[in-house]
């Protein structure tokens, strides 16, 4: 698929139909409540995972995010032994936070709807409207501690030169223009890389691997480096998460606690670079 070095990280509505009632499949909406009852794929359960944020990331608070994401998953039938797909209406930040977090939660099995709930009607593929809700299950984390970021982490990969930091915020974010916290900017020695850039906006689909790399290495953002990518929430670089898990990038980590962390907490070096 579109030349991907980990092609199955992406799921086609073709290939999702091929699954459909196999044991252990699990597929989860993350779209907002409304969209999911007007219409989800057969059997999706539903987690809307806007919001759901921590702008903390010492070792308590990180662990207790952690451990509550878990339970999420577990009261929405999710068994750590499932294989996951996540969906949009397209290929979304949401389905990848989803995706980004299970990879972190220590799951191996998980995919994300390439199109995502867009695609799969345009396939002409069932939806449905009712459904019985889910049998809470047990899911067991083992947290995967090379895929997140800490602020301190962050601190320590600005002054590594075999460490490359990523901003997949707007433009107008990273200049400090888009404030969305007490200060504006940006982590110093960051290179910016809009999420937007590496979807197709006609499609709703990831760009092929020949555009993600162009669009990552024209940057200096290259598999040799240590990758930690962020935005403000950790939504939009969840989504460059997925794009580098594609080009089979070794070593990606995403900042959980991003701007709403370092724009917020006090004593962290800012940059406002040049508009």
């Amino acid at each position: 698929m579109q030349g991907y070095a980990n092609p199955d990280l992406l799921w086609s509505p073709e290939t999702l139909q091929a699954r459909m009632g196999q044991p252990g499949l699990t597929i989860i909406d993350t779209r907002p409540a409304e969209m999911y009852a007007k219409g989800r794929i057969v059997g999706a359960r539903h987690f809307d995972l806007y919001f759901v944020n921590t702008d903390d990331t010492d070792p308590a608070p990180l662990d207790a995010f952690t451990r509550m994401w878990a339970n999420m998953l577990g009261w929405r039938g999710v068994r750590d032994t499932d294989t996951i797909v996540f969906y949009g209406a397209f290929t979304d930040m949401c389905a990848a936070r989803g995706f980004w977090f299970a990879e972190y939660l220590g799951h191996k099995d998980v995919h994300v709807l390439d199109g995502g709930i867009n695609a799969w009607t345009e396939a002409g593929l069932a939806i449905e409207t009712e459904s019985d809700p889910p049998k809470p299950q047990k899911f067991d984390a083992s947290p995967a501690a090379n895929t997140v970021a800490t602020y301190q982490s962050v601190l320590t990969a600005m002054e590594d030169p075999d460490c490359v930091i990523v901003d997949n915020r707007s433009h107008d974010e990273f200049i400090g223009v888009d404030k969305r916290a007490r200060h504006g900017g940006a982590i110093p020695t960051a290179k910016h890389l809009d999420w937007e850039d590496l979807y197709d906006h006609d499609t709703g689909c990831m760009k092929s691997a020949t555009a993600l790399r162009e669009a990552f290495e024209t940057m200096g953002i290259t598999p040799d480096k240590d990758v930690t990518l962020y935005c403000n929430t950790g939504y939009r670089s969840a989504h460059a998460y997925l794009a580098l898990r594609l080009l089979n990038y070794p070593r990606i980590r995403n900042y959980v606690g991003s701007w709403q962390e370092w724009g917020n907490r006090d004593g962290l070096p800012i940059s406002k670079p040049a508009k």
